[in-house]
């Protein structure tokens, strides 16, 4: 089970931020909704957590009741490989959803760490599905955002399955940079949360070749990497390695 301490509960009254006034709303699941909607899952959306950096969301194996919203920070998902080896299946940011992978079997098939203090919104998945049936463009919305990360797990696969080293690298980088970009954050600075080891556990590289990658980008004058700060110099030139054509 998830260690009782390393998640939360944050009292509704001292730290509820309505689904409706919530600045990320265009991001996560309200977006779109009426306001009489908004209303509805206000009142569902009754319970925020708090997940210190380096410990667990939800555990591998645990029953699925809920859906967490990323309110604030930064989180992994990861599986176990048949050989026993932890493998970074993702990165979770502001705005988006942990556990979908727990829907079609009713237990969680990863394992949910935060990199950062992070908070969450609780959304009790037995009530949001009463409620999206009630509320047609709930539903819509929801497969929607299914749908977004369907699109993303494709192109991973893409990745892994028909790009270089260093055309991983550059397009894991653009991803990032516009997601962040997407919450206001800048679109050439970066804070990496994770670690080049877990970049290389998510792309399928070894943690020297993403080292290297990092080296060659920047002695090419296309990023400044100073320890986990990233400055994107040459976002044309990451472009064209997402597209085949060399620098």
């Amino acid at each position: 089970m998830t260690l009782p301490s390393a998640v939360s509960p944050v009292p509704v009254a001292a730290l509820k931020v309505a689904c409706s006034s919530c600045n990320l709303r265009e991001l996560c699941l309200p977006w779109g909704l009426s306001d009489p909607d908004l209303q509805r899952l206000d009142a569902l959306v009754a319970v925020r957590r708090k997940v210190r950096r380096g410990q667990l969301l939800f555990r591998r194996g645990e029953p699925f009741d809920a859906l967490y919203a990323v309110r604030s920070g930064f989180f992994k998902t990861r599986a176990t490989t048949d050989d026993g080896r932890d493998h970074v299946t993702g990165f979770q940011m502001a705005g988006e959803l942990l556990g979908l992978d727990g829907i079609s079997t009713e237990r969680h098939s990863c394992d949910a760490v935060a990199l950062e203090d992070s908070q969450v919104c609780v959304i009790p998945y037995g009530a949001f599905e009463t409620l999206s049936r009630e509320f047609p463009e709930l539903q819509r919305q929801f497969h929607k955002l299914m749908s977004r990360e369907i699109v993303r797990d494709h192109g991973v696969m893409r990745l892994l399955g028909s790009m270089r080293a260093e055309e991983r690298l550059a397009a894991f980088l653009l991803n990032l940079t516009q997601r962040l970009e997407a919450r206001g954050f800048s679109s050439s600075a970066l804070l990496l949360r994770m670690t080049r080891e877990e970049i290389g556990s998510y792309l399928g590289l070894k943690l020297e070749t993403i080292s290297r990658s990092f080296s060659k980008f920047q002695d090419d004058g296309v990023l400044q990497v100073r320890q986990r700060e990233i400055r994107v110099l040459d976002p044309v030139a990451l472009q064209r390695l997402v597209n085949g054509v060399a620098c």
